[in-house]
């Protein structure tokens, strides 16, 4: 296959590629300040007409892009900058960018870490010093603040959206219950020095943390709740850099870990 962006490369590092949740899109973002939306085309048609069109590029003037992301619906897209207090809500319905100049409650010099929850109902933000900011998809306005010990480095909802996984820094992971926003649980990830990214597993089976020292810990949820210390049910050890990114595919089968620190680094488990 062409690379998916071909008809606009970007002119900075890419940040963000993601594909829509119902249509045949990919989005790309990065710090060229625009993100980019192109039709993925049947396989088949590569050999008719070669490209992948853009369907559209926005660009958002002085805001290198962290991240972002299209919401459940696929209506949306959040962006968040690089060195921003602010983030941009880019709705495809009407082709409007609305800036969020400020989350009333939210007292941060920069948002930039966020997911967005599987039933489309919340979005997380990742403060400084522990605080993390639960904020509804539909208003983006706070609904409230969790704190964990530390400084929170990923968080990851669960399949149902009932429940929040976050990993601090410390290596400490701390499990939220949606509803009431009380911490349920917490656990040590085991041997980790640093905590760097986290996921859990489509049918809520697995949680994987991925550290500084380039080792992810797989482990089975029930045992994440119970446990203070949980053996981890395999410990991957071929990434020679930190982890940065884990993530399951949609049927729990395979595990990908990746290193943003060399290229090439990515492992399928």
């Amino acid at each position: 296959c062409l690379p998916a962006n071909q008809e606009r490369f970007a002119n900075g590092k890419l940040v963000t590629v993601q594909f829509h949740p119902s249509a045949q899109v990919v989005m790309t973002a990065g710090h060229d300040r625009s993100v980019s939306l192109f039709q993925v085309k049947n396989f088949k048609l590569y050999y008719v007409n070669g490209l992948n069109p853009r369907i559209q590029s926005i660009y958002l003037e002085s805001f290198p892009i962290y991240k972002a992301c299209f919401s459940v619906d696929g209506e949306q897209v959040i962006a968040t900058g690089t060195h921003h207090k602010m983030f941009f809500v880019y709705d495809m319905m009407n082709g409007s960018i609305i800036p969020m100049e400020k989350v009333r409650g939210v007292e941060e010099r920069f948002l930039r870490d966020f997911e967005i929850s599987p039933d489309g109902s919340f979005m997380l933000v990742t403060g400084t010093s522990g605080y993390l900011y639960l904020l509804s998809m539909k208003t983006k306005e706070l609904i409230s603040t969790m704190k964990v010990n530390g400084r929170c480095t990923a968080s990851a909802f669960t399949p149902d959206s009932s429940k929040i996984y976050s990993y601090s820094k410390e290596g400490e992971v701390f499990i939220w219950d949606v509803r009431s926003r009380k911490c349920l649980h917490k656990f040590e990830d085991e041997g980790s020095l640093e905590g760097k990214c986290i996921a859990v597993s489509k049918n809520n089976q697995y949680v994987a943390c991925g550290s500084a020292s380039g080792v992810v810990n797989l482990y089975t949820t029930d045992v994440c709740l119970k446990e203070n210390r949980p053996k981890p049910v395999k410990a991957i050890m071929n990434l020679v850099t930190s982890a940065t990114c884990v993530t399951f595919n949609p049927t729990t089968e395979i595990l990908a870990v990746a290193s943003r620190e060399t290229d090439e680094a990515v492992k399928l488990v």
